[in-house]
């Protein structure tokens, strides 16, 4: 049976990979592996906008119930609400369902210890096996069944705690928002109002089958258009569940994860609030980052890929800032896991500090070109592909070619069934050339179908 939990929590099409039965597994197994300890855990449940959300909650709900745990019903929410409520509300664990980033019809399950933190390999591998054997889990009856609890302060206590964690006021501003008709569409108009931007706020208004189409942080062209139209100052694009970020600014120019993280860095190190005096990437990176924060004396810490890792990273070395270029930035003094509400506020407190344009503090950051060619590729047939004895010599041709100025990057999603093919150079047509040479080698060999 491949593994059941991906980089990113357990995720699939919903009612087929991720059915109902396996979610009140899920829930089940992982109330009593978290909280075996604990007489009548309190758990939190909150979903993105999906259709298929509240179907799987109810099973999840059902599956913690079963074992004696009380549920907390928080809503429509963004993940990183769930990582602050957990702690807030003294709860013994969370759980999100959202597939993020992802179209509509998947869907995922991801647990947050009573910490706020994603859970380790040790703990999701407990969890399988325990799924994957049929070991019974305890069938309390009577005054120990579990309950269902509302939370019906929720929304206002994370909005509230988001207009707290500003350190100036945004007066003056004018701020588009694309919430991608996902878990923000509901407060983060409320939440940049609160802290005195004049708000244009898009893509917030969910129908269930909406989430993330041609919108939010993976579609951020129509944010760019607006941003141009409107004459704002800046804009900003979540995804689904609002972990992750993507801004643009006042010329409509895109912002990534990189250079927001490079952006907030030197900000840090300027206050000398910048711990270790280190930032934390993965792999996928940009070298103009890495070549910018040298200049600055900025350590750089490198993980694979998934803000899980970079947080592994911080956690064990006392770091305060980390992410990913995909915009999964994690401030540490603030939220447990990536944040985008959070990183926007933070983005538009060191416009306001610094009263420089977004535009001037991206242009600190130079970016090499970089292409992605993603080529789909069956989960059972990714193993094969990443160990392709031929991959690997054409990979180490072009790293040759390359002659150390730029790098190939090959790897199979966590989350989808998808290999990457990253290339980074001074030249972008010809790193393109050969990012498709690597691809049609897994079209050939391994069935792929190189993905628009």
């Amino acid at each position: 049976m491949a593994r059941l939990f991906g980089t990113d929590g357990v995720r699939g099409i919903a009612n087929r990979d991720l059915n109902c039965e396996l979610a009140f597994k899920i829930g089940a197994v992982g109330a009593f592996v978290l909280t075996n300890e604990v007489h009548s855990p309190r758990i939190l449940i909150g979903m993105d906008t999906r259709r298929s959300g509240p179907m799987l909650a109810a099973a999840l709900t059902a599956g913690i119930c079963s074992v004696g745990g009380d549920v907390l019903n928080v809503g429509v929410l963004p993940t990183p609400a769930l990582a602050y409520l957990v702690r807030l509300y003294e709860a013994d664990a969370a759980v999100m369902i959202s597939a993020s980033h992802n179209p509509m019809e998947y869907n995922g399950i991801k647990w947050f210890d009573g910490r706020g933190f994603k859970l380790s390999d040790e703990i999701e591998d407990r969890i399988e096996a325990m799924i994957q054997s049929g070991e019974p889990t305890p069938r309390p009856e009577g005054r120990e069944v579990g309950t269902v609890i509302p939370a019906p302060r929720a929304a206002r206590d994370y909005r509230d705690y988001l207009v707290s964690k500003s350190t100036g006021r945004f007066d003056g501003l004018k701020v588009v928002l694309d919430c991608a008709n996902g878990a923000t569409s509901y407060i983060a108009k409320q939440v940049f109002e609160r802290l005195g931007a004049e708000v244009i706020a898009t893509f917030c208004e969910p129908d269930g089958t909406n989430i993330n189409d041609d919108c939010g942080s993976t579609h951020p062209e129509s944010l760019q258009q607006k941003v141009v139209a409107a004459g704002a100052d800046i804009g900003f694009a979540f995804d689904g569940d609002a972990d992750r970020l993507i801004s643009c600014d006042e010329h409509g120019n895109i912002v990534d994860g990189d250079q927001a993280m490079g952006i907030l860095a030197l900000h840090m190190q300027k206050k000398g609030t910048l711990k270790n005096n280190t930032l934390v990437i993965t792999v996928m990176s940009n070298l103009g980052l890495k070549k910018r924060m040298g200049q600055a004396g900025i350590h750089i810490a490198e993980t694979k890929v998934g803000d899980r890792y970079v947080l592994e990273n911080m956690l064990e070395n006392g770091h305060a800032i980390g992410g990913e270029q995909s915009g999964h930035i994690i401030l540490l003094e603030h939220n447990s896991t990536g944040d985008g509400m959070m990183s926007a506020i933070a983005l538009l407190n060191v416009v306001a500090d610094e009263k420089k344009p977004l535009s001037a503090l991206a242009n600190e950051i130079p970016e090499f070109p970089q292409v992605l060619v993603n080529v789909t590729v069956e989960n059972e047939a990714k193993a094969a592909a990443m160990a392709d004895e031929e991959l690997a010599a054409k990979k180490e041709e072009i790293e040759r070619a390359m002659n150390g100025d730029g790098r190939v990057l090959i790897r199979a999603s966590g989350t989808e069934p998808l290999m990457r093919i990253m290339l980074e150079g001074r030249d972008e047509k010809e790193i393109l050339g050969y990012a498709l040479e690597l691809a049609h080698i897994l079209v050939r060999k391994h069935k792929g179908k190189i993905k628009a």
